[in-house]
């Protein structure tokens, strides 16, 4: 069964939470980033991305990047921007966007429970990613990003969570630029803790990760590289569980560099071999499993898998999985999606437009769009031990960084 704990979360003083909340590190590239905090000394940005502080020509992962965050951090709580609960407690997460809601419980959850395999993955990792993520923990002794993780519901814990919101006041609420809705309520009575705490360990059996398997692997890692100097802070790391009925997965669509030598005409001929192509007006968005978007030559095209081009089982008749065995690699020579320089990966929440955008401005030579995956799909695949191919699921909306942040280390350590 699962252990959570509460923990004493850096937070922004209430006045300073608007500016003070990001965009995950890992849905902005740095221009993007510096645009986003530029006229904000307050954005945690500064934090999660603090190569825009620095020269342009600074190497993201450099050790550079990794003191101007500590130092960004320090200097956040010495102006009493952000400052530490006094005791462990928990938090609620509510999101709202286009009028639906859903609601998260914020805690720590254990590195053991991950290191067992009681915390599910879906995904590989990708080593660069992992290794940033690494220095930026080891270094600020903060883990900044969220693991976003969903669990089969459980009314109690439902219940518990609704009455706690219904009658208290929420110490956040904020709208963000984006029109996502951020409301945060603290739950500081012991009992209801405990209560919620049991109900975990005796209720849940497992919880699956949703989003964040590169800060979920990158925090593990980290207790296993300060070894027996590890802090008892190393020993959980930051999460928001969400039922699962209430969550949302939006397509995660692809970019490839170049066409392996081959022209447009080329790789249609054969792509032909293992799905039906057909041309459309516009940029075309699958409204079904085993559909495909392809934007080349400044043309969309429908591809339909064939019969044949997939299996039934968890993994063969996924479209990602589809995409690898019948596309990526055998035309495109891309073995690994973890590892290979010349493919990138948008979120749906970008739109299409996105897609359009890097391909003609001649980045990207094609962009493929893909039907989301479902929340049964990524349970199935977990429980059976496999994983999906990298970058399979985009879940919306997103989780704002600097509203909670677990430090490792006490502050008098900092």
């Amino acid at each position: 069964m699962i252990t959570i704990k509460p923990f004493k979360a850096l937070r922004p003083q209430a006045q300073h939470a608007k500016q003070v909340a990001s965009r995950p590190y890992d849905v902005l590239n740095s221009k993007e980033a510096k645009v986003e905090a530029q006229g904000n000394p307050s954005s945690f940005l500064h934090i999660t991305k603090s190569e825009i502080d620095l020269p342009d020509n600074t190497d993201s992962h450099s050790q550079l990047v990794y003191d101007r965050a500590k130092d960004n951090l320090h200097a956040f709580i010495s102006r009493n921007i952000l400052f530490r609960e006094s005791k462990p407690c928990y938090y609620i997460y509510q999101l709202i966007m286009n009028g639906k809601s859903q609601t998260g419980l914020v805690c720590g959850s254990s590195v053991d429970d991950y290191e067992k395999d009681l915390i599910k993955k879906h995904e590989f990792t990708r080593p660069e990613k992992e290794l940033d993520r690494i220095n930026h923990i080891k270094t600020t002794g903060a883990q900044t990003g969220n693991v976003f993780l969903a669990y089969k519901n459980v009314n109690e814990i439902d219940g518990l969570i609704h009455n706690w919101k219904t009658e208290k006041n929420p110490v956040y609420d904020l709208l963000a630029d984006d029109h996502i809705q951020h409301t945060i309520w603290i739950i500081n009575d012991n009992d209801i803790i405990i209560k919620i705490s049991d109900i975990f360990k005796t209720e849940v059996p497992c919880t699956y990760i949703a989003d964040g398997h590169h800060r979920a692997a990158s925090a593990a890692k980290v207790r296993v590289a300060l070894g027996k100097n590890a802090p008892a802070g190393a020993d959980i790391f930051l999460t928001t569980l969400f039922p699962a009925n209430q969550l949302l997965i939006m397509d995660y669509n692809r970019l490839v560099k170049d066409l392996n030598g081959l022209s447009v005409e080329e790789l249609l001929n054969k792509a032909a071999e293992k799905f039906l192509i057909e041309d459309v007006p516009q940029a075309f968005s699958p409204s079904a499993l085993h559909q495909f978007g392809l934007y080349a030559g400044k043309q969309w095209y429908k591809l339909t898998a064939k019969e044949g081009a997939f299996t039934t089982d968890p993994i063969g008749i996924l479209d990602v999985t589809i995409l690898q065995d019948n596309f990526l690699d055998p035309i495109l020579n891309i073995k690994d999606q973890r590892i290979d320089q010349r493919i990138d990966f948008v979120g749906g929440i970008r739109g299409l437009g996105e897609l359009e955008k890097r391909v003609d401005s001649g980045e990207m030579a094609i962009a493929i769009s893909l039907h989301p995956v479902s929340i049964q799909q990524l349970f199935d695949i977990a429980d059976s031990g496999n994983v999906m191919p990298p970058k399979s699921t985009w879940f919306e909306p997103k989780l704002r960084d600097g509203l909670l942040t677990n430090l490792i280390f006490d502050t008098s350590n900092m």
